[in-house]
């Protein structure tokens, strides 16, 4: 028996499948509890694997011989489906995002229902409105099922449109507040205190401009912030925008977004 101690979704899901053609059983403590793990862990046995245990923070897999072809659905993009429901709401509309399973993202939705957002919760879908009045929040990254890092940067392009004050702690990542510099070009009022970011939300306060974007999550929150700015907003870098999202532009702009890519 061989245990290992894993964190990250990344790390915990390649020792997973590696240890699906290991000798003897593998244990993994301290183990990622996200969705996306559990799937994983649900088609590696579909392909003859043996794991239990996926979606605690203890994991064990006892090694096959081989594993055999499978056909299976992969789950929905959380982080996708949870920028698309940003996307409504911040520039005064809605969106129903489908084929996706709410309990993925109840610590997302319940901080957008305490922001004065109308949430519609479906059986494989979800609706997102601006609702009649909205009010700062505050709230800390943790690992699932806590708030996800990953929707860190679009909330707070969300949350400096909210009258009020939120305060934003992000305990997962360093660096992770890289587009604050970028949201406060377009007109946001966002101040960093160490691992805290203090935002002072107003109504229509985003104003075009250029921006930069510096990693993922930040690309999709100046887009976001760009969707509800006034005038013309230019989002440069976006190959940061294309790691994590497919035609991002595409979906806004089916949903009525004056949107297009440009050869930089």
């Amino acid at each position: 028996q061989i245990e290992f101690r894993s964190v990250s979704v990344g790390a915990t899901e390649h020792l997973m499948m590696a240890a699906t053609l290991a000798e003897g059983e593998t244990v993994l403590k301290n183990a990622a509890r996200e969705p996306e793990v559990a799937d994983l862990a649900r088609f590696l046995r579909q392909m003859g694997a043996k794991i239990q245990g996926e979606g605690t923070p203890e994991i064990r897999i006892q090694g096959v011989a081989s594993l055999r072809g499978a056909d299976y659905e992969v789950m929905f993009d959380r982080i996708e489906a949870g920028t698309l429901l940003l996307a409504g709401p911040m520039t005064g509309g809605e969106v129903t995002v489908t084929k996706m399973d709410h309990l993925c993202l109840s610590s997302f939705l319940d901080l957008l229902t305490a922001s004065g957002l109308d949430i519609e919760v479906g059986k494989d879908k979800v609706r997102a409105r601006r609702g009649a009045s909205g009010r700062g929040v505050s709230f800390a990254t943790e690992p699932y099922p806590g708030f996800p890092t990953d929707l860190q940067a679009q909330m707070m392009a969300y949350l400096t449109q909210v009258d009020g004050q939120s305060e934003i702690s992000e305990t997962i990542f360093e660096n992770r507040f890289m587009h604050v510099p970028e949201l406060n070009r377009l007109g946001a009022d966002i101040r960093v205190e160490g691992s805290k970011a203090v935002v002072h939300g107003k109504a229509g306060c985003y104003l075009g401009a250029t921006v930069m974007a510096t990693d993922l999550r930040a690309s999709a929150s100046l887009v976001l912030a760009g969707l509800a700015a006034k005038g013309t907003t230019n989002v440069r870098r976006i190959y940061h925008l294309d790691r994590g999202y497919e035609q991002m532009e595409k979906k806004l702009e089916s949903l009525g977004a004056r949107i297009v890519r440009q050869a930089e």
